[in-house]
């Protein structure tokens, strides 16, 4: 009879420790949400044409937003700013599509959109919702692609696996210490963490 009992109280104490840790998981992927901006793109379907030219709708968009917020300096204007030019956006993706021989459009709008774990160079985001500036091309069903644009990682060469210093330092003034360190601590075990929560929960 002991020992179930020793058995009840190691479970429901494995079990508080579980929903403690899920619960403080949950609480910092909303506190980091809410400090920054991602950029969505998502492609019209997974062939290789339509994931080459999502690619090139990227790079026009991306040129575009570093010269529209170089001098954003909070997530707030960061949003002000790229939601006042949602026709410009879609207009140079329009036009890259058009010049590809492409026949759908893109649209363009800022919205809360549910996430999967995602890494961006050496920086690992955890599941969630957060607010994204969200470019559809067409059917919007194939593979997207991602990047922070406030604090603005999206205008630094992630492709070598490493985000720059200078940018981490953009990263360190907008969260908290503990914040900082979960999304750029071992890449393998914070994707299993991450990972392994989403799936219990």
């Amino acid at each position: 009879m002991k020992k179930l009992l020793f058995i009840a109280i190691g479970l429901t104490c494995i079990l508080f420790l579980y929903m403690k840790c899920t619960e403080n998981d949950n609480c910092m992927q909303e506190d980091i949400s809410g400090k920054i901006l991602r950029l969505h793109i998502i492609a019209n379907s997974d062939s290789e044409e339509d994931q080459n030219v999502k690619m090139q709708v990227k790079t026009g968009v991306v040129t575009y937003l570093e010269d529209l917020l170089k001098d954003s300096s909070s997530l707030e204007e960061s949003i002000d700013i790229t939601s006042k030019h949602y026709d410009d956006i879609a207009g140079i993706a329009d036009s890259i599509l058009a010049s590809a021989g492409k026949s759908y459009t893109a649209g363009c709008c800022i919205e809360r959109t549910s996430f999967p774990v995602k890494s961006y160079g050496d920086i690992t985001l955890p599941a969630g919702d957060y607010t994204a500036l969200r470019i559809t091309l067409g059917d919007a069903s194939g593979k997207n692609w991602w990047c922070i644009l406030y604090p603005p990682l999206c205008f630094v060469d992630a492709s070598c696996g490493v985000v720059p210093d200078s940018s981490k330092e953009e990263l360190k003034e907008i969260l908290t210490e503990e914040e900082y360190n979960s999304i750029l601590s071992d890449k393998s075990e914070i994707e299993f963490r991450f990972k392994y929560l989403s799936f219990l929960n």
